[in-house]
Protein backbone atom coordinates (compact mmCIF):
# COMPACT_ATOMS: atom_id res chain seq x y z
CA UNK A 1 0.00 0.00 0.00
CA UNK A 2 2.73 2.47 0.90
CA UNK A 3 4.57 1.61 -2.32
CA UNK A 4 1.59 2.76 -4.41
CA UNK A 5 1.30 5.99 -2.45
CA UNK A 6 5.01 6.57 -3.08
CA UNK A 7 4.49 5.88 -6.82
CA UNK A 8 1.68 8.45 -6.94
CA UNK A 9 3.78 11.05 -5.13
CA UNK A 10 6.78 10.52 -7.42
CA UNK A 11 4.47 10.57 -10.46
CA UNK A 12 2.98 13.88 -9.31
CA UNK A 13 6.45 15.38 -8.84
CA UNK A 14 7.54 14.20 -12.30
CA UNK A 15 4.37 15.67 -13.84
CA UNK A 16 4.91 18.93 -11.94
CA UNK A 17 8.50 19.15 -13.20
CA UNK A 18 7.32 18.53 -16.77
CA UNK A 19 4.76 21.31 -16.44
CA UNK A 20 7.36 23.72 -15.06
CA UNK A 21 9.91 22.85 -17.78
CA UNK A 22 7.40 23.29 -20.60
CA UNK A 23 5.71 26.33 -19.08
CA UNK A 24 2.33 24.67 -19.59
CA UNK A 25 1.82 23.36 -16.08
CA UNK A 26 -0.18 26.26 -14.68
CA UNK A 27 -3.52 24.83 -15.76
CA UNK A 28 -2.67 21.26 -14.77
CA UNK A 29 -4.22 20.06 -11.53
CA UNK A 30 -2.88 17.50 -9.09
CA UNK A 31 -4.59 14.57 -10.86
CA UNK A 32 -3.29 15.71 -14.25
CA UNK A 33 0.23 15.92 -12.80
CA UNK A 34 -0.02 12.35 -11.53
CA UNK A 35 -1.30 11.08 -14.88
CA UNK A 36 1.33 13.03 -16.84
CA UNK A 37 4.05 11.75 -14.52
CA UNK A 38 3.02 8.10 -14.66
CA UNK A 39 2.31 7.99 -18.40
CA UNK A 40 5.36 10.14 -19.11
CA UNK A 41 7.49 7.81 -17.00
CA UNK A 42 6.34 4.81 -18.98
CA UNK A 43 6.88 6.65 -22.27
CA UNK A 44 10.29 7.99 -21.27
CA UNK A 45 11.60 4.64 -20.06
CA UNK A 46 10.32 2.95 -23.23
CA UNK A 47 12.07 5.53 -25.42
CA UNK A 48 15.25 6.24 -23.45
CA UNK A 49 15.69 3.23 -21.16
CA UNK A 50 15.89 3.08 -17.38
CA UNK A 51 19.18 4.81 -16.56
CA UNK A 52 20.09 7.25 -13.85
CA UNK A 53 18.71 7.58 -10.34
CA UNK A 54 15.48 5.78 -9.58
CA UNK A 55 12.63 6.40 -7.16
CA UNK A 56 9.60 4.12 -6.74
CA UNK A 57 10.74 2.05 -9.71
CA UNK A 58 10.92 5.06 -12.05
CA UNK A 59 14.17 6.29 -13.57
CA UNK A 60 13.95 10.03 -12.92
CA UNK A 61 15.71 11.55 -15.97
CA UNK A 62 14.00 9.44 -18.67
CA UNK A 63 10.69 9.83 -16.82
CA UNK A 64 10.92 13.62 -16.80
CA UNK A 65 11.92 13.63 -20.49
CA UNK A 66 8.95 11.38 -21.33
CA UNK A 67 6.58 13.56 -19.30
CA UNK A 68 7.87 16.70 -21.04
CA UNK A 69 7.23 15.07 -24.43
CA UNK A 70 3.77 14.00 -23.29
CA UNK A 71 2.83 17.47 -21.98
CA UNK A 72 4.03 19.12 -25.20
CA UNK A 73 2.12 16.69 -27.42
CA UNK A 74 -1.09 16.95 -25.37
CA UNK A 75 -0.82 20.77 -25.28
CA UNK A 76 -0.33 20.86 -29.06
CA UNK A 77 -3.28 18.56 -29.73
CA UNK A 78 -5.61 20.40 -27.35
CA UNK A 79 -4.51 23.75 -28.80
CA UNK A 80 -5.16 22.46 -32.31
CA UNK A 81 -8.67 21.30 -31.46
CA UNK A 82 -9.48 24.49 -29.55
CA UNK A 83 -8.46 26.59 -32.57
CA UNK A 84 -10.56 24.46 -34.87
CA UNK A 85 -13.71 24.80 -32.76
CA UNK A 86 -13.58 28.59 -32.50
Amino acid sequence: MIYWIWVLIVGAIIGLLAGVITGRGGSMGFLANIIAGLVGSTLGQALFGAWGPQMAGMAIVPSVLGAVILVLVVSFVLGFFNRKNV
